[in-house]
C-alpha cells in the first residue's frame, strides 16, 4: 500500500460540492461576494495538504497514546496537536464562516464542510477541538450580547477553545434532570455549581482558555428542560477584550473517560466551583438555555455525519488500496494451480464490500453537504419565504443526517476491515482504528433512537407535515428528470416507489398519534429513519448519477471518465442492494407492530 495518507481525495470533493451542489453560484450572493471559485479552490488545497502533512501523521499516535494528567496535574497530549491547531487557525479556517465584524471571512458554511472533511477525514481525533470551538463560537455569535462577543473573537482567534456541557453523570440524554446550579451574584454574573460528564475537550493546553457553554439551572426555575439556562464559563477570568487574566475560575477536569474511539479528543467529568467559585454569565433570556443550545446541538450534529461519512470514505479508500496491491486466490472457473494468484479486487465479493462502502460513505457525504447548502441558503437567500423553506427542509433533514452516516458508514468500516482480512484488525493499518472512531458517533450528540424521535415525533408532523411534502417534491422533480435517461429510468422507478412507500408508512403511523398514543407512534421510530434515510440517500445518488450522466454524455472518452462511470456503479449497488431493505421495515411500520413496546422485562 501507498505510505500517503489516504482519506478524502480532492476529486470526489470537488464533485460533490461545485459539480452537484454548485457552491461557486454562492458567490453571487452579497455575504459571499468577495469570493470566486479560484478562492475556494485554494482553500480547499491548502486544507487538503496541511491535512496530510500536519494531522494524518499523527492520528495512530493520538489513538494510542491516551490524553492523560502528567506529574504537574496537566493533561497531556501528543506533541504533534498543538502545531497542526496552530497552524489550522494561522491559515485562516477556524475564522472562516464568522460574520466579518467580528474577525471573520464569511465564507459559506458548506464551503467550510468542504475543508473540515480532509480534517475530519484524517485526524478526528485532533481536529474535533477546533469543531468544538467553531460551533461555540457561533452559537455565542447569534445569540450573545455584544459584550459577550469578546468570547467569539477570542474563540475565532484561537487563543480560547470552547466546549458544550450538557450531559450530568446521573442523566446522560435526559437533560430534564439537570441540577447543575446557577445562583445570581450582585454584579449580574452567576456562580455555576455541578458536575458535567463527557465534556468532549474539556481541559488541555492547547490555547490560552476554555470557554464553557454550560446548562445550568436558577434558583425557583420551572421543573424539566423549560427551567435550564445557558452560561459561557471561561477556565480562567477573562478581561473586557476576551484575553485571559489567568485568575482561576475554579473549573475543574475530575475526570478522564476512556474510550475506544476518538481517544485523540479529550472527554472529561468536569466539576464547576471546585475550590471556589466558577463565574460565569447567563447566555441569551433566562430559562430558554435549551432552545439556544439547540442551535449548537443541530451543528454538531452535521458535524458528526461529516465525520461518520469522511470516516467511512477513509476505511473505503484504504481498504481499496490493500485490494488492489494483495495476491490472494483464484477465479472459481479457474482450477490450475500454477496459475498466478489474482489481486483480491477481482474477486466479487470484495467488489461487493467496496461498492457498498463507496455508496454508503460517499452518498453520506452528499447529504452533508447538501445540508450545508441549506444553511447557506437559510442564511443569504432572497426571499423569507425561501429562507423558511430552506430551514424546514434542514429541521426535518438534520437527524438523518446525524443518524444514518453514523450507522451505515460504520458498517462501511467493519466492511472495510473484512477486505483486509486478518490484517484488517492489527494496528498495522488504520481501518480498525476508523471502525473504532466511527463507532462512537451513533452516541454523540444523542443516539440513533433520540434522531428517530425527533424525526418521526417532532419533524414529519410539524406544520402539517410540511417539509416532508417538500421534500417529497425536490425527490419527484429528481425522479421526473432521471426517467427521460434510458440509464437512468429503472432507478427513477424505484425510487417513485420507494417514495409511495414512506407516504404509506407516514399515514399508517398518524391514527396512534392523532390517539394520543405517543408509544405506540414511536416504538419503531428508528425503523422509520432507516427507512427515510436510506430514500433520502438514494435521492441523493440519482442526482450524482444524473451529473455524471451528463458528463459522460458531454465528453464520454475524457480523462474524467472512469471516474464518472464509478458514480453510476455505486448508484447501482444503492439502489440493487439497500434500497430494497425498506421493504420489511416499513412493513413493520405500517403494521404499528408492538413486538419491542410489548415484550416484557425479563424476556429482553
Amino acid at each position: 500500500m501507498s505510505a500517503a495518507p489516504l482519506f478524502l481525495d480532492r476529486r470526489t470533493l470537488d464533485f460533490l460540492l461545485f459539480e452537484v451542489h454548485d457552491a461557486a453560484s454562492l458567490c453571487t450572493r452579497e455575504r459571499f461576494a468577495d469570493y470566486d471559485r479560484a478562492d475556494f479552490d485554494a482553500m480547499l488545497k491548502t486544507a487538503h495538504d496541511m491535512a496530510a502533512a500536519q494531522f494524518a501523521p499523527h492520528a495512530a499516535r493520538g489513538d494510542a497514546e491516551e490524553p492523560n494528567f502528567g506529574a504537574d496535574g496537566k493533561v497531556v497530549l501528543p506533541p504533534e496537536v498543538k502545531p497542526a491547531l496552530d497552524a489550522f487557525i494561522e491559515a485562516g479556517f477556524m475564522a472562516s464562516t464568522f460574520n466579518a465584524d467580528n474577525g471573520g471571512l464569511q465564507l459559506p458554511y458548506s464551503v467550510a464542510l468542504g475543508y473540515l472533511s480532509f480534517f475530519y477525514g484524517a485526524n478526528t481525533g485532533t481536529a474535533a477541538y477546533a469543531g468544538l470551538t467553531m460551533a461555540a463560537a457561533n452559537l455565542l455569535q447569534t445569540f450573545g450580547t455584544p459584550d459577550q462577543q469578546r468570547f467569539t473573537r477570542a474563540m475565532i482567534e484561537g487563543r480560547m477553545f470552547g466546549t458544550m456541557c450538557l450531559s450530568e453523570p446521573h442523566a446522560g440524554s435526559s437533560l430534564a434532570n439537570t441540577r447543575c446550579k446557577a445562583i445570581p451574584r450582585d454584579d449580574g454574573t452567576y456562580t455555576i455549581a455541578g458536575d458535567k460528564m463527557w465534556i468532549s475537550g474539556g481541559e488541555h493546553e492547547l490555547s490560552e482558555n476554555i470557554g464553557h457553554l454550560v446548562l445550568a439551572r436558577m434558583p425557583d426555575a420551572p421543573a424539566g428542560t423549560r427551567g435550564i439556562s445557558l452560561f459561557i464559563v471561561p477556565r480562567h477570568q477573562i478581561d473586557k477584550t476576551g484575553k485571559s487574566t489567568g485568575v482561576d475560575n475554579h473549573v475543574r477536569c475530575t475526570g478522564i473517560n476512556h474510550k475506544m474511539g476518538s481517544r485523540g479528543t479529550i472527554n472529561c467529568v468536569m466539576t464547576f466551583s471546585d475550590g471556589g467559585e466558577s463565574v460565569g454569565e447567563l447566555v441569551g433570556e433566562p430559562n430558554r438555555g435549551l432552545k439556544l443550545m439547540f442551535m449548537m446541538m443541530n451543528e454538531a450534529r452535521i458535524g458528526v455525519g461529516l465525520v461518520a461519512a469522511v470516516q467511512g470514505i477513509a476505511g473505503h479508500r484504504n481498504s481499496h488500496a490493500y485490494a488492489l496491491e494483495r495476491p490472494q486466490g483464484h477465479h472459481p472457473d479457474n482450477r490450475d494451480p500454477t496459475a498466478d494468484e489474482l489481486m483480491i479486487i477481482e474477486h466479487a465479493d470484495v467488489r461487493r464490500m467496496l461498492l457498498a462502502q463507496k455508496a454508503y460513505s460517499e452518498g453520506a457525504l452528499d447529504l452533508v453537504l447538501y445540508c450545508g447548502r441549506l444553511v447557506d441558503d437559510e442564511l443569504t437567500e432572497e426571499t423569507e419565504e425561501d429562507r423558511h423553506a430552506a430551514a424546514q427542509l434542514l429541521g426535518l433533514l438534520t437527524p438523518i443526517t446525524k443518524a444514518w452516516p453514523s450507522e451505515y458508514c460504520t458498517q462501511g468500516n467493519s466492511l472495510a476491515i473484512q477486505v483486509l482480512g486478518g490484517y484488517g484488525y492489527t494496528r498495522d493499518y488504520p481501518v480498525e482504528r476508523l471502525y473504532r472512531d466511527n463507532r462512537l458517533n451513533a452516541i454523540h450528540e444523542g443516539t440513533t433512537a433520540i434522531q428517530a424521535m425527533d424525526l418521526l415525533g417532532r419533524k414529519v408532523a410539524r406544520d402539517g407535515g410540511k417539509a416532508l411534502a417538500q421534500l417529497g417534491q425536490l425527490i419527484k422533480a429528481t425522479i421526473e428528470d432521471a426517467a427521460s435517461d434510458p440509464v437512468l429510468t429503472d432507478f427513477a422507478t424505484a425510487l417513485g416507489h420507494a417514495l409511495e412507500t414512506v407516504k404509506q408508512t407516514t399515514m399508517a403511523l398518524m391514527p396512534p398519534a392523532m390517539k394520543g398514543d405517543m408509544r405506540l407512534f414511536l416504538a419503531n421510530a428508528t425503523d422509520y429513519l432507516h427507512v427515510l434515510g436510506h430514500v433520502v440517500i438514494a435521492w441523493r445518488w440519482l442526482i450524482q448519477a444524473g451529473v455524471a450522466r451528463a458528463a459522460l454524455v458531454a465528453d464520454p472518452e475524457g480523462r474524467d471518465a472512469e471516474f464518472y462511470e464509478g458514480r453510476l456503479w455505486a448508484c447501482r449497488w444503492f439502489f440493487t442492494h439497500a434500497l430494497p431493505e425498506i421493504g420489511p421495515r416499513a412493513k413493520r411500520l405500517i403494521a404499528l407492530d408492538r413486538t419491542t413496546l410489548d415484550a416484557p422485562t425479563y424476556a429482553v
